[in-house]
């Protein structure tokens, strides 16, 4: 890649051997369910996943929705955390095309939902309420700088699910990520889940798309919300194709993000004008501050960070000064120190040390 680029996981490009899967791919038409290399990949993560079918997407956003949408009507409620990617940052689909509505709870540092607010927000049979349906997890979160969540928290939130007749739905966007963290499978993290959502297009490299699993008719609900929202495709093994190779090949590398995260969240608590807590940083996201005496704006941190370093790094929240950072493939342990020295020498002064000026020369 010509810039190191620590905005998101998803800038990440497909591998040679993903282009080459794309490039010879058998299709067929999907609308029919005649495009082998889909019908594979979805057999395959149902199967990583210990789920009994899986169903291919553009996106993890049309993922959730869809998955909302087999397993809630119009006036029903889902219980999902106030910083959720599902509430924040998926355009309202769920209300909007849905009806569906939200009851949102504070998501904790650690990723979870208090389990004692969650049967608080359990609706009873009342006329004035809407009725309760379905219960929405994330996994890592991306509210909770990349918190993995565990097997055992999961398991407790599908206890209280069954004991009140209502569904798990796990966002499992990153769903690897945190399987490498707590060094498990997904299959284990998703045992007592009813759906799940992960996404190809991130950490796994793939360019396009996410897969749902769940039970059969499960996903046979969920496929006719996918025609409901226009992601029916034709010949979409050309897409599949590069999401196969991504998951026989890249979550069993995803430690290698997680150790070039903690490397750079420490190089980043080693500078001047950054406040950064590393207990935090348990996947590939990175969170810190600039404390209110730097001797610039976040936006103009990150601004000359792209002019004069070919770094480019998007402020979270301009407001609270805050920066993310997320590691992924195309970024590679001798990245670390030409971030580290960049911002060394915008925060301070204070000029790249000649190894780090080499590095950076033959970069560009």
């Amino acid at each position: 890649m010509d810039f190191i680029d620590l905005r998101s996981d998803t800038v990440t490009h497909p591998t040679p051997e993903m282009r080459e899967a794309m490039a010879t791919a058998p299709v067929g038409d999907d609308v029919y369910g005649e495009d082998p290399t889909i019908n594979a990949l979805q057999d395959e993560a149902a199967a990583l996943f210990g789920k009994e079918a899986g169903l291919f997407v553009t996106s993890g956003s049309m993922g959730n929705l869809c998955s909302l949408l087999a397993h809630c009507g119009r006036g029903d409620e889902i219980i999902v955390g106030k910083q959720a990617h599902i509430f924040q940052y998926e355009a309202g689909g769920s209300a909007a095309l849905g009806g569906i509505h939200a009851n949102t709870l504070d998501v904790q540092p650690d990723g979870t939902l208090d389990l004692n607010a969650i049967r608080r927000a359990i609706r009873a049979d009342n006329i004035h309420f809407p009725p309760t349906r379905l219960i929405c997890l994330e996994n890592t979160h991306g509210g909770a700088s990349g918190a993995p969540v565990r097997a055992s928290y999961i398991a407790q939130v599908a206890e209280i699910a069954r004991a009140n007749n209502l569904k798990l739905h796990i966002d499992g966007a990153r769903i690897f990520n945190a399987a490498a963290a707590l060094n498990t499978t997904v299959q284990a993290l998703c045992a007592d889940a009813d759906s799940v959502t992960f996404c190809l297009s991130k950490g796994l490299s793939a360019p396009v798309g996410s897969v749902i699993v769940g039970s059969r008719a499960f996903i046979t609900r969920a496929h006719r919300m996918r025609k409901l929202v226009g992601g029916a495709m034709r010949q979409g093994g050309i897409l599949a194709a590069a999401g196969i190779v991504a998951l026989r090949t890249m979550p069993q590398r995803l430690h290698e993000d997680h150790a070039n995260a903690r490397a750079l969240a420490e190089g980043l608590a080693s500078l001047p004008y950054i406040e950064i807590d590393l207990a935090t940083v348990k996947t590939n996201m990175i969170f810190f501050r600039l404390s209110e005496d730097a001797p610039m704006s976040v936006e103009e941190l990150s601004a000359q960070l792209k002019t004069d370093y070919k770094i480019l790094a998007r402020p979270y929240n301009s407001a609270d000064r805050k920066f993310r950072m997320v590691t992924h493939y195309w970024f590679k342990a001798h990245h670390v120190p030409l971030v580290i020295d960049a911002l060394r020498t915008l925060l301070t002064g204070v000029a790249l040390t000649p190894e780090a000026a080499a590095l950076h020369t033959a970069s560009d």
